[in-house]
């Protein structure tokens, strides 16, 4: 059995890239030439170039190759952490209050939203409105709604001792979703939530989880103004 890693292969592609033995533009090598090159299996090969291509360094098109980029896109990478340990990485006391927990049918903007398919006719939603703290200030204002199906047990947690966003990471698995970054204005009821004047800036996460079609989760995190995320390049 061959002791070459995925990593092994990466890291030489990688140097090829750097060194431009693969030149911006070119076609590289097919995975089964690297393969026998390398003295490696092919899904060896095959692993280490998606990470590449995932990374924006290398172009992955069927039936039409591996090629280096012209204009390699940097991806920016960022974690999208629980929230009370987001807070805590700031060096701050995290603290959370449950403020509105009901079960209501899915709102029509949701289900407009929402590929065909992503929840059943009728389909009745745990609706949630938190607020997260840093210290004794508002930090973050959670709303969120979950669907059930997808999320066993959630309607009988304790989401007055654990957030839903922090039971949702323990005791469910997603295999897709979405996330957009935006501002907004605070609304007269967001404002209070958050002790911040209406009308004022604020930087909100938009985020929705799926179990395959499935909706999961749908979340908006609108966070007190000042909030920065970090990400690195």
């Amino acid at each position: 059995m061959s002791s070459i890693t995925w990593q092994t292969v990466q890291a030489e592609a990688l140097r090829r890239i750097r060194t431009r033995e693969w030149p911006p533009g070119s076609r590289i090598p097919d995975e089964a030439v690297l393969a026998a090159e390398l003295g490696c299996a092919r899904a060896t090969v095959n692993r280490a170039l998606r990470e590449l291509a995932e990374a924006g360094l290398l172009e992955r098109r069927r039936k039409a190759g591996t090629r280096v980029p012209l204009n390699p896109v940097r991806k920016a990478t960022f974690e999208v952490p629980i929230i009370r340990q987001d807070i805590e990485g700031r060096g701050l006391v995290p603290g959370y209050r449950l403020l509105t927990r009901a079960v209501e049918p899915a709102p029509a903007a949701l289900l407009a939203s929402l590929p065909a398919g992503s929840l059943p006719p009728g389909a009745q939603l745990l609706r949630l409105r938190a607020l997260h703290l840093a210290g004794d200030a508002p930090f973050c204002l959670e709303e969120r709604w979950v669907n059930p199906l997808t999320a066993p047990g959630i309607l009988v947690a304790d989401l007055d001792g654990i957030s839903a966003n922090e039971w949702l990471v323990q005791n469910t698995s997603f295999t897709g979703g979405d996330i957009a970054f935006g501002a907004t204005n605070a609304d007269a009821e967001t404002a209070a939530a958050l002790d911040c004047p209406p009308g004022a800036s604020l930087f909100v996460i938009d985020r929705m989880t799926r179990a395959g079609e499935a909706l999961i989760t749908s979340v908006r995190l609108s966070y007190a103004p000042g909030y920065q995320m970090q990400a690195v390049i």
